[in-house]
């Protein structure tokens, strides 16, 4: 076959595959969500001491320049002041040299893959999350199981999460009656900062963290609730898109038996799947979400449909949460922008920010998120971005951004999220211990999934009481004592 035969063919298939691409759903709409973004950009005002000047230009370059999109270049006022140093003609290149940029970002049919071609002759292309038969193990009776060796003593285990027993199958979660199934995602390629890939390691090392008494509440989740480590989900971390369609598999595999999924990245993308996940068990719209998080992660335009900055906007989109439904808390880094935070509004998002916290006060802002977690919807599903936190106290992550939450707020909102509504998932992702030196960051993420459990079984247990303090580990317990007598 000659060069110019197969190049016509190989065109002729980018071509067919680019308009299924083109049909497909998440496609079409994230299409539609850019082209809308572009159409609600700022308009711009030509000043007018340049509209003379600038009259003479084709009419195509005016509507360029009143349209905004010259923003992301220059910021008007400088553009503008550029321009009246300028001649004609030096103005006109730098529009041609923008809308240049502009078109050459464009998806070129001609030149350009719709997609990213994977070898389907692979006999290994699912090789990544083939399940093991249970033909090939030892035979034994649905449940989990310990891997400790000795009858006391963590030390000495196999680490695990909240040094729990191990559940490898739905079977196991059935016959264990198992409450709470923690399960690692260990996906590293959604952020483009690589490390997330060994938070649930980091966190398993420090597994007592997770467990025993809360003095707080004196309530031990670990003796109240089946908790078990469900191991990790496999991931392709060559292809987020590839991972996060077997992690929703493998989330709602849990939540089809009843135990609630706690989820633990990894990087943010997986938030996407858990969310998706719960709307696949409890109903579309039937679940809200609070969001801890420095960075609102509703990306928009973008040319994959998932990374670490836009599971929110997904999740929005394809209708598994409504928007009034979605809120989020900690807000804080150098995004959203005003047009972002319109979109936000258009949807019903109720957003914490730590400007409101310095306005209103930590308290008033948790009261106010708590009290909006517990309307709308009876399910409840908490995503927790590490970074939230401030990264004096959570330096392991890929994206920090200063004055955040402390952990000495963050435990009480977490706990009591937890004991006032009815969760039915949770996932604590971003933690990178690659840029950790020290155990920190595995002992405070521990600490915020402790506070989750304890949340949970104080609900199982009856109390009901808002922000609940136990009497005994206040003022010497002398309320306790008093009553008793």
């Amino acid at each position: 076959m000659s060069k110019c035969r197969c190049a016509a063919l190989m065109g002729t298939a980018w071509v067919g595959m680019f308009a299924t691409l083109m049909a497909a759903p998440a496609w079409s709409a994230a299409r539609a969500t850019s082209e809308t973004a572009e159409q609600n950009k700022p308009k711009v005002e030509i000043p007018a001491d340049l509209q003379e000047k600038l009259s003479s230009l084709p009419p195509e370059k005016l509507d360029y320049l009143r349209s905004g999109k010259t923003q992301r270049f220059l910021r008007a006022p400088l553009m503008f002041d550029r321009f009246r140093q300028r001649t004609l003609a030096e103005i006109e290149a730098s529009i041609d040299a923008m809308m240049s940029v502009e078109t050459q970002q464009k998806f070129n049919a001609a030149s350009d893959q719709p997609s990213i071609p994977l070898d389907t002759a692979s006999p290994a292309f699912n090789s990544w999350k083939v399940l093991r038969p249970q033909e090939l193990n030892p035979k034994r009776e649905p449940g989990p199981f310990s891997l400790n060796r000795y009858a006391e003593g963590w030390h000495a285990a196999i680490p695990t999460f909240a040094n729990a027993p191990v559940a490898l199958t739905p079977q196991d979660l059935i016959a264990g009656k198992v409450d709470v199934a923690i399960v690692g995602a260990p996906l590293d390629m959604g952020s483009g900062y690589r490390g997330a890939k060994g938070g649930p390691l980091s966190l398993r090392k420090l597994g007592h963290a997770a467990a025993g008494n809360d003095m707080n509440t004196m309530v031990d989740p670990s003796a109240e609730l089946n908790i078990v480590d469900y191991g990790d989900i496999a991931v392709d971390n060559m292809s987020s898109e590839r991972t996060v369609h077997h992690v929703r598999d493998m989330v709602r595999e849990i939540a089809q038996t009843g135990a609630i999924p706690f989820i633990v990245g990894g990087d943010h993308s997986l938030s996407y799947p858990n969310v998706a996940a719960m709307a696949d068990v409890h109903g579309k719209g039937k679940v809200g979400v609070v969001h801890f998080d420095s960075h609102y992660d509703a990306g928009r335009g973008r040319a994959h449909l998932i990374d670490h900055g836009q599971p929110v906007w997904r999740v929005i989109n394809e209708g598994h949460v409504l928007g009034k439904n979605y809120i989020q808390v900690g807000l804080r880094a150098k995004s959203p922008d005003i047009e972002t935070f319109n979109w936000m509004r258009e949807q019903g998002f109720r957003y914490h920010t730590m400007v409101e916290v310095e306005k209103k006060g930590w308290t008033a802002v948790m009261e106010q998120a708590i009290k909006e977690a517990r309307e709308g919807t009876d399910k409840l599903f908490i995503s927790f971005d590490v970074d939230v936190i401030d990264p004096a106290f959570m330096t392991g992550t890929g994206t920090p951004v200063p004055g955040g939450l402390t952990m000495r707020e963050a435990i009480p909102i977490v706990r009591r999220l937890c004991a006032e509504t009815n969760v039915v998932g949770f996932d604590l992702i971003e933690v990178d211990p690659l840029v950790d030196e020290t155990y920190v960051t595995a002992l405070n993420s521990n600490a915020i999934m402790h506070a989750c459990l304890t949340g949970i079984a104080l609900r199982r247990k009856g109390i009901t009481q808002q922000n609940y303090l136990s009497p005994l580990a206040t003022e010497h317990g002398a309320t306790e004592h008093k009553a008793k007598r």
